[in-house]
């Protein structure tokens, strides 16, 4: 295998020996059906084995259809590929975890899931609407459920098999921490947007001694314009090694260690995504030394508290 092929095939081992993510990942948010299924495809004949998914995103069903095709066309075995979905707001009530994981599993075609996540660390009001609001339009949170209450029964889907491994999204590292010293079953992965303007260093730092994968959403910067793919520093890099501004961003999500989401629309965008190769060591000093901070998550304005605030840039 030569050093191209071994850094986007790279694997990262799960805290809990129960097996390996692929570094490089598949994100499914895309909102029309066809296109879901589309680019799912696409994904996997140009060699993602890693796709993330959400009870959110409402098209579990659509990228399920897509892998089921995909891997009969391709020969490729169900243990070939890493797959990832989350439990939405409104389902953090204990007793509502085990029924909004088996719908997951159900609508992907799937017997078992590698990964199962928390998708925010905040409760919304029970129930099936995802976005429950008040009169005034605000969010209705659930004062009466704790995160750790929730984590508890993400646990118990451990302990069957069909649930490999158990994290969450969107937590900054104050949140991790506590989580992390109560639960019985530790965080495997934690994701979270990053990239050179979000560096996320300190909480990289604690992953990495606690063997916790950091897996990196939005790591081209969520299309935003002005943004990482625009910078000047990624550009010159690009010209230099003759690789794309993406490609760049990219193989620097790998190389300092985290796992990475990227969601390309169209074949092509899927086959550059995936050609990744290492930078070298002068190349990463400088994206290391970018200054610009900027969250780029739209996530945020959900409501208050909201998720993350915008004020908290590492």
């Amino acid at each position: 295998m030569t050093e191209s092929s071994e850094l986007r095939m790279r694997r990262i081992p799960l805290n809990n020996e129960s097996g390996y993510m692929p570094a490089v990942g598949f994100g499914t948010l895309i909102p029309e059906p066809a296109g879901t299924i589309t680019a799912t495809r696409d994904a996997l004949e140009a060699g993602f084995r890693h796709f993330d998914c959400a009870e959110r995103y409402r098209n579990e069903r659509e990228v399920g259809d897509a892998l089921q095709a995909g891997l009969a066309a391709g020969g490729i075995a169900r243990e070939d590929i890493f797959v990832t979905t989350k439990l939405w707001n409104s389902n953090h009530r204990p007793e509502r975890v085990k029924p909004a994981f088996e719908a997951s599993l159900d609508r992907l075609r799937l017997k078992y899931l590698d990964l199962y996540l928390i998708h925010t660390p905040f409760a919304f009001r029970a129930g099936d609407e995802q976005d429950p609001r008040d009169q005034n339009g605000d969010i209705v949170y659930d004062q009466e459920v704790t995160l750790l209450d929730t984590w508890r029964a993400m646990e118990s889907l451990v302990d069957h098999d069909s649930c490999r491994a158990i994290g969450v999204s969107d937590i900054d590292l104050n949140g991790l921490m506590p989580l992390y010293e109560s639960a019985r079953i530790k965080p495997a992965v934690v994701q979270v947007e990053s990239h050179p303007y979000l560096p996320e260093t300190e909480l990289l730092e604690f992953c990495k001694e606690k063997g916790i994968i950091l897996l990196a959403f939005a790591p081209l910067g969520h299309g935003s314009i002005p943004g990482p793919l625009e910078d000047p520093v990624i550009t010159a890099i690009a010209a230099r090694v003759g690789k794309t501004p993406a490609q760049v961003l990219l193989a620097w999500a790998v190389q300092r260690g985290t796992a990475l989401l990227t969601t390309p629309r169209s074949r092509s965008r899927a086959i550059e995504n995936f050609n990744i190769s290492p930078l070298p060591d002068g190349a990463l000093d400088e994206i290391n030394r970018i200054r610009t901070r900027q969250r780029l998550n739209e996530v945020v304005k959900t409501g208050i508290p909201g998720f993350i605030p915008r004020s908290s840039l590492k």
